[in-house]
C-alpha cells in the first residue's frame, strides 16, 4: 500500500466501513492483522483505547469517505477502562499464542530430527545389523501411526529451513506424508504401518551405489540410469535380510512402478501395484519435484501439485492423486502467496481434513519477524488467497521477512494453531 493511497483520521471520526491501518508493532494491538475494515463499534472502542490521536485509513477502501461522517462523542471513562482491560488481555493472549505456536514448531522438528537420526542408524548399521534396525524402524513408525491417530485431524506443518541434509530429510518427509495419504484413504492396521516402513526404507538400496548415482539427475546417461534402477532390486534384498513384511516388501520392490507402465523395474500392470506402493510412487514424485538435487531446478509445492495433475496424471493411480491434492490442498505448505487484499503470505500449514483454508504468516511490515503470528484463514473469511507465486517475485522485503525454505520439510501436527477471534 502506498502513503499516498492513505490518510490520517482523528481517532474521534472513526466509523463502522473505514478501512484503517494501524501503524503498529503486532503485539501493540489485538486484531489479527494491522490492516482491516472497521465492522463494530467494539472494534472503535478497542482502537480508541490503544492512546492514538490519528488514524491512517484508506478512502478507496472504505465504505464512506470519513469527511461525509459526522463526529462522535469520546467515550466516557469507564468506557475506556474496559477497553483498556480487554486490551491487556488480548496482549497476554498474544504474547501466549506465539509462545505456543513456537513451541510446537520446536516439537515438530525435534521429532523430525529424531527419525532423521533413525535414519542415519539405518546407513551406517543395516548391512551389518539388520533386524535390530528393522525393530528400530518398526517401533519409529508404530510410534507415527498411534500419534497421528490420537487425534481426529492432523495438520502438514512447514518446518524451519535448514532442518537437516537431503540423504536423511526425503525420506523422512516422504513417510510423514505417505501415512497421512494413507490414513485419508482409509489404510489402517498393518497396512498403514507396512506402508511406513516401506516409505523410510524405500532408498535403501542406494546404500550400495556410487555416491554420484544416489539421485537421478536428467543429464544421466543410459549406462547411469540402469546402474541408478538397480538401487530397487538392492533395497529388496536387503529388505529380504531385514525380514520385513511382505506389505512393507512390496512397497519397496514397486515404488517407482506407474499406472501407466512407464516405471521400473518391471512394469506391472497398474492394478498388480498394491496400494501402499501406489501411495509411495506419488509422494515420492512430489517430495523430489520440490527437493531435487539441484535447487536451480526445484518447483515450488505448489508447482510440484499442479504438474501432477495436469501433466503427469495417466502415471499416478487417479483415487491416489485425488486423495493427495484433496489432503494437501490447492496451496501446500511451503507455498509463497498473495492474499486477495495485496499482501503477501507464506502457507505454513494445511489441515489435512480441511485443506481449503491454510494457515499463513502474513508481511506484515509493521510487525516484528519474530512477533508474527499464524493467521487461519478458515477463521477469516474475508481473507482468501489470490494466486500462488515463486519467491522471487516477491518484493525484496516480503521476501526476507517471509523467507521461502529453499528445502521443503514437513511433519505433523495434531493440534493446530486456535483461531485469532475478532476484537
Amino acid at each position: 500500500m502506498k502513503s499516498s493511497d492513505s490518510e490520517l483520521i482523528d481517532i474521534n471520526e472513526l466509523r463502522i466501513g473505514l478501512y484503517i491501518e494501524l501503524e503498529l508493532g503486532w503485539m501493540s494491538h489485538p486484531f489479527p492483522t494491522g490492516s482491516f475494515k472497521i465492522t463494530s463499534s467494539r472494534q472503535i472502542e478497542t482502537i480508541r483505547s490503544l492512546g492514538l490521536k490519528q488514524v491512517r485509513y484508506v478512502p478507496g477502501k472504505s465504505d464512506a469517505p470519513a469527511e461525509a461522517l459526522p463526529s462522535q462523542p469520546a467515550m466516557d471513562e469507564a468506557a475506556a477502562a474496559r477497553a483498556l482491560a480487554r486490551e491487556r488481555e488480548f496482549r497476554q493472549r498474544r504474547a501466549a499464542r506465539i509462545e505456543a505456536q513456537q513451541k510446537t514448531l520446536n516439537a515438530c522438528e525435534q521429532k523430525f530430527g529424531l527419525a532423521q537420526q533413525q535414519y542415519r542408524r539405518v546407513q551406517e548399521q543395516v548391512l551389518d545389523q539388520p533386524l535390530a534396525v528393522r525393530d528400530q524402524c518398526v517401533a519409529m513408525i508404530s510410534t507415527f501411526v498411534q500419534e497421528m491417530g490420537c487425534d481426529g485431524e492432523s495438520a502438514i506443518r512447514l518446518l524451519s529451513e535448514g532442518v537437516g541434509e537431503r540423504a536423511a530429510m526425503h525420506p523422512v518427509n516422504v513417510t510423514v506424508m505417505s501415512l497421512l495419504l494413507g490414513r485419508a484413504m482409509g489404510l489402517s492396521g498393518q497396512s498403514l504401518l507396512d506402508l511406513g516402513v516401506g516409505a523410510f526404507l524405500h532408498d535403501v538400496g542406494k546404500l550400495q551405489l556410487p555416491q554420484r548415482l544416489r539421485w537421478f539427475e536428467e543429464g544421466f546417461s543410459i549406462e547411469d540410469f540402469k546402474l541408478y534402477q538397480e538401487h530397487v532390486s538392492k533395497g529388496v534384498a536387503i529388505a529380504k535380510r531385514m525380514q520385513l513384511s511382505e506389505g512393507a516388501l512390496m512397497a519397496i520392490a514397486q515404488h517407482h512402478e506407474l499406472a501407466d507402465g512407464t516405471g521400473f523395474p518391471m512394469r506391472p500392470p497398474g492394478d498388480d501395484i498394491t496400494m501402499p506402493a501406489r501411495i509411495l510412487a506419488l509422494v515420492n514424485r512430489y517430495d523430489n519435484l520440490c527437493n531435487p538435487p539441484r535447487l536451480a531446478t526445484a518447483l515450488t509445492p505448489h508447482e510440484a501439485l499442479s504438474l501432477l495433475f495436469a501433466q503427469h496424471k495417466a502415471r499416478f493411480d487417479n483415487m491416489v492423486l485425488s486423495a493427495f491434492i484433496r489432503m494437501m490442498g490447492v496451496y501446500p505448505p511451503g507455498s509463497v502467496v498473495q492474499l486477495i487484499d495485496g499482501r503477501y503470505a507464506l502457507v505454513v500449514s494445511v489441515n489435512s481434513v480441511r485443506p481449503l483454508k491454510p494457515r499463513v504468516i502474513v508481511h506484515e511490515p509493521s510487525v516484528p519477524k519474530h512477533e508474527a503470528l499464524i493467521l487461519d484463514l478458515e477463521s477469516q473469511p474475508g481473507i482468501g488467497i489470490r494466486r500462488s507465486l515463486k519467491p522471487a517475485g516477491l518484493p525484496a522485503d516480503a521476501l526476507d521477512y517471509l523467507g521461502p525454505r529453499q528445502r521443503i520439510a514437513y511433519y505433523f501436527d495434531s493440534s493446530g494453531p486456535a483461531p485469532l477471534q475478532d476484537a
